[in-house]
């Protein structure tokens, strides 16, 4: 079942993800709302600027959420609210239970507003209905999580899907017809999983051949490292035209086991969240692409909606929030749906560096100069 069912067509939704970043600015500039941006009180909200917002991250596998996810909420939320608002920050390490007794936490401390990335989006319902009893108001940060939820906000999920799915078709173009592809899917019980999925399968089916499909427990690289083991063994390493991997931690594993087998020469494989070791894999050959999902604008606005929120702000609130999506315990969730481009070797440079992701240092290690210096990376 899929978690989350956006009412809006895929372009439709990009349209709206980048029409919502540009509304409250442009309110801003006709001076229709005060204090947008500023932590100004002149707009009467709930709350000042003393604001607590709790912050609760699902794993440190995905480097995104340390690196960049983090440090962005936290640099936003003082700059709206004038150094006096704080981010109580827990990260779950994969745990379920962790998750769910730092939630409490954050509920027993009377946090003001919960950003929460859930690692499993059914069971956290239960912690979500507790913060509502306590007036404690949830915001579902990349994942759609099940329960009285205020509003999501995400990247279009399928859209990843299709965007992995369809590059990955065009990389293989006329071997697609007979390439045999193998499914490295992600943890069940993440909402995101069955999007990509849906994504992947809308450009993929017809097109190759699947002849493996995984799920992958807590999105663990260990165990996309034993699975395509078995797919190796069992499809033979030479008659693997490429992997959809879901995620980049999954594909390095992959490609691991893939060169651990003998292969001298790796198939395309998949990637998402533009990781800097997928991006120097990137460079070296060893991954095809990745899928940058970009995070500032994901981070950022959702600090802006849980700052607004919390002070009562509802046409700032609204202007970011113009989608919506259902989850199974609730329907028409206000939403803002990111959209994602591809990476490979011809277009870091226009992404991930000129937004300041990561600079051509950082890529550019000892190990991958040469690389970097082959595709004019300099």
């Amino acid at each position: 079942m899929n978690a989350s069912s956006p009412h809006t067509s895929a372009a439709r939704r990009v349209v709206i993800a980048l029409a919502a970043s540009a509304s409250a600015f442009s309110l801003t500039a006709c001076g229709v709302v005060e204090g947008i941006g500023g932590g100004d009180s002149s707009a009467s909200p709930e709350k000042g600027d003393d604001i607590t917002v709790g912050l609760l991250l699902p794993d440190k596998d995905t480097a995104r959420f340390e690196k960049f996810d983090y440090p962005l909420i936290k640099k936003e939320v003082a700059t709206l609210t004038n150094n006096k608002g704080k981010v109580v920050y827990a990260n779950a390490e994969a745990s379920v239970d962790e998750q769910s007794r730092q939630f409490q936490r954050m509920i027993d401390d009377e946090v003001d507003v919960i950003l929460v990335d859930a690692l499993d989006a059914k069971s956290i319902a239960s912690d979500v209905q507790k913060a509502k009893d306590a007036e404690i108001p949830v915001i579902a940060y990349d994942r759609l999580a099940e329960g009285p939820i205020d509003a999501y906000v995400s990247h279009d999920n399928e859209q990843v899907g299709e965007v992995q799915g369809r590059t990955l078709v065009d990389q293989l173009g006329s071997k697609a017809a007979s390439g045999k592809v193998v499914m490295m899917n992600g943890d069940p019980d993440d909402p995101n999983t069955a999007r990509f999925k849906k994504g992947a399968l809308d450009e993929l089916n017809g097109r190759v051949e699947i002849v493996k499909q995984y799920d992958t427990d807590k999105w663990s690289p260990e165990v996309a490292r034993a699975n395509m083991k078995k797919a190796i063994e069992a499809v033979g390493l030479n008659n693997i035209a490429a992997v959809y991997s879901a995620n980049d931690g999954m594909a390095g594993a992959v490609i691991e086991a893939l060169e651990d087998a003998g292969a001298t020469s790796v198939p395309p494989v998949t990637g998402q969240d533009a990781n800097l070791d997928a991006v120097q894999r990137i460079v070296s050959g060893e991954q095809f692409m990745t899928v940058y999902k970009p995070f500032q604008l994901e981070a950022t606005n959702a600090a802006k909606m849980a700052v607004y929120r919390v002070q009562g702000r509802s046409i700032q609130f609204d202007s970011l929030t113009q989608d919506s999506v259902d989850s199974p315990t609730q329907k028409d969730i206000p939403a803002q749906l990111v959209p994602v481009v591809a990476v490979t070797k011809g277009n870091i440079e226009e992404t991930v560096i000129e937004d300041g992701v990561y600079t051509v240092k950082q890529i550019c290690t000892s190990a991958y100069q040469a690389d970097c210096e082959a595709i004019g990376l300099k």
